[in-house]
């Protein structure tokens, strides 16, 4: 049975009982204890209508797309299609042709400073994003500036893990060519005010790249009310397949950027004295494209919106709230990022004990855990600390769970403490 025919059938509030036994990693033992999967944020486990559209592509649909005549090319390729169209109203796009398939959100930025950065940045320029990004809204910036003579700087984050809105907007005047802001931070859950920078932005003509790999699985994304420039977003987090994301950019960006890979189905003609170009999205997908993960993103678009984003958002809000409560009541436990509004992350340290040795134990508890800088050291660094315990909640997360997670802190207190 489709994943997303059950639950839409149920009203009221969202119960994560609904959805748990569609997920077969869940049903898993670690060390002979239950799996506690609380490494959402990092990557979230697959529905079984996401791992049976892979099979049934690969077992009796695979072609090649764009290229046939045959039936099953001409299969394929509507398939194919048919998947950006549910990307792009996932996104509430203006259009299928404004949403481009990639190999994930890194991917995505990468593409924009690449083929769109050296059209705005040059000598002497600024590339302005925040000092709680991930890694990957960071080094493709740095890439570009090195190459263009330009510099990156960053908006400084509160103790609470916020942005300083007036920090951000005296650094707006300082030759601000492109903005570029996560809309949720991986190592602190913590959701930065996009519309009122993205129109801040914009009344100075910069334009703005959003990151929204963590905001994809937890809220509604609406990018004509963002008003962003481009929106980049990975399938794995979304409870899709590895190796597959999208970046939307408005038409009037793409019309204007060059391609960023040569190769097959993003031409138009090709001779040795010169080669024209597809129209957009596909003259920025050169050679064969990840079909079989395309198609089942979408599976996982369909079981996203089946359940509704905004019973989604509302659930985990009280299980973050929660989980909050019970870690605070732990002596010597410090959360990192207590921004007021939060999607579903725990930053957290215990004490002294070093988040590795913490994360260890837990993993022996059968809770699944990330340890570590979260791919944001300039953020570690602002707070002073290595790196930290992250417990990332998705929607198939309990209660339970949180209560599981607390006990396993309390456990840790007792062995290293």
């Amino acid at each position: 049975m489709h994943a997303t025919g059950a639950i839409q059938d149920i009203p009221g509030k969202f119960d994560p009982a609904q959805v748990r036994d569609l997920f077969p990693t869940l049903r898993r033992e670690v060390y002979g204890k239950p799996l506690v999967y609380l490494d959402n944020a990092a990557s979230s486990q697959k529905p079984q209508a996401v791992i049976d559209r892979l099979i049934r592509y690969y077992s009796s649909e695979h072609s090649n797309v764009h290229r046939g005549v045959h039936l099953l090319s001409r299969e394929a390729t509507d398939a194919y299609e048919a998947a950006r169209k549910r990307a792009a109203d996932f996104l509430n796009a203006p259009s299928e042709s404004a949403v481009l398939y990639t190999r994930g959100a890194t991917e995505g930025i990468n593409l924009v400073a690449s083929s769109f950065g050296p059209l705005h940045v040059g000598q002497g320029d600024v590339v302005l994003v925040s000092h709680m990004e991930h890694h990957s809204n960071i080094v493709p910036w740095q890439m570009l500036c090195e190459a263009q003579g330009a510099r990156v700087r960053a908006i400084p984050v509160s103790d609470t893990g916020e942005i300083i809105y007036e920090e951000f907007e005296r650094l707006l005047g300082e030759r601000v060519r492109l903005l570029a802001i996560g809309h949720v931070s991986n190592a602190l859950g913590t959701i930065n005010p996009l519309q009122n920078m993205i129109r801040q932005a914009h009344e100075l003509d910069i334009p703005v790249v959003v990151d929204g790999a963590q905001a994809a699985p937890h809220m509604k994304i609406d990018v004509q009310a963002l008003d962003c420039d481009f929106y980049a977003l990975s399938s794995h987090k979304m409870f899709g397949p590895t190796g597959v994301g999208i970046l939307y950019a408005k038409p009037e960006r793409l019309k204007a950027m060059g391609p960023w890979q040569g190769g097959g189905d993003m031409i138009e003609t090709v001779t040795f004295e010169q080669t024209t170009y597809n129209e957009p999205p596909h003259k920025f997908e050169a050679g064969t494209p990840n079909i079989a993960d395309v198609l089942a993103f979408a599976e996982a678009i369909d079981f996203l919106e089946g359940i509704g984003q905004d019973r989604i958002a509302a659930y985990e809000r009280d299980l973050l709230d929660y989980a909050t409560e019970q870690l605070l009541q732990i002596e010597s436990v410090r959360l990192v990022g207590t921004a007021t509004e939060k999607a579903s992350v725990l930053s957290f340290l215990i004490g002294d004990i070093h988040p590795y040795d913490a994360g260890t134990i837990l993993d022996r508890l059968g809770i699944a855990v990330r340890t570590g800088h979260h791919c944001a050291q300039p953020l570690m660094r602002r707070f002073g600390i290595p790196g930290t315990v992250r417990a990332s909640f998705a929607l198939y997360n309990t209660f339970d769970e949180a209560d599981a997670l607390a006990a396993g802190v309390r456990r840790v207190r007792e062995m290293l403490g």
